[in-house]
C-alpha cells in the first residue's frame, strides 16, 4: 500500500515521503497513530506542493546565510549550563541548543545541517563553531559559562 508519511519514522522514511509499505503495517500501526495517510492522487499533489514550498524556503534561507557568512565571523553567543568545579558541563551543548541561542541572541536563522560539530561542547570557555553552506565555510564563537 502506498502511504504518505506525516512524520519522520526511523528506518522507514522522512516526513512527506511517499513510500510503499505492507497493508498490515499501514492499517495496524501507521494510520492509528496518525503517522501516515493513504497516498491518493489528491494527497500526493498536496504533498508535492508542500515539498516545493519547503525547498524554496530552504533555498532562500541558504542564500541569505551565504550573503551574511562573512559577518558571522564576528558573532559571539553565550550559553550557560550546570558544570562541576573543573569546568565540565553535566550536559553537552548540541547543535539544536546552538541554533536556538543564535535565534534568540542574534536573530540568525539557520538549519542544524549547516553547523559542523563533531561532538557536543562540554567544557566551559570559548569554542569556535564552523558553519558550512554549500562549499563556503565560516565560523562563530560560542562561549560556555557555568551557572552559579
Amino acid at each position: 500500500m502506498k502511504v504518505i508519511l506525516l512524520k519522520h519514522i526511523p528506518k522507514t522514511g522522512n516526513k512527506h515521503d511517499i513510500i510503499e509499505v505492507s497493508d498490515g503495517f499501514a492499517l495496524n500501526s501507521l494510520f492509528p497513530k496518525g503517522l501516515a495517510e493513504r497516498a491518493t492522487p489528491g494527497a500526493m499533489k498536496k504533498v508535492e506542493l508542500i515539498k516545493a514550498g519547503e525547498e524554496a524556503e530552504r533555498a532562500v534561507r541558504e542564500d541569505l546565510l551565504l550573503k551574511n557568512l562573512k559577518e558571522l565571523n564576528d558573532v559571539k553567543i553565550t550559553i550557560s549550563g550546570k558544570a562541576n568545579e573543573k569546568g565540565h558541563l553535566f550536559a553537552g551543548i548540541h547543535k539544536e541548543e546552538i541554533i536556538s541561542a543564535l535565534k534568540e541572541q542574534k536573530q540568525i536563522d539557520m538549519d542544524a545541517s549547516h553547523i559542523v560539530l563533531d561532538k557536543p561542547l562540554k567544557e566551559v570557555g570559548e569554542h569556535k563553531v564552523d558553519v558550512k553552506v554549500q562549499d563556503k565555510v565560516s565560523h562563530f564563537t560560542v562561549e560556555l559559562v557555568a551557572l552559579a
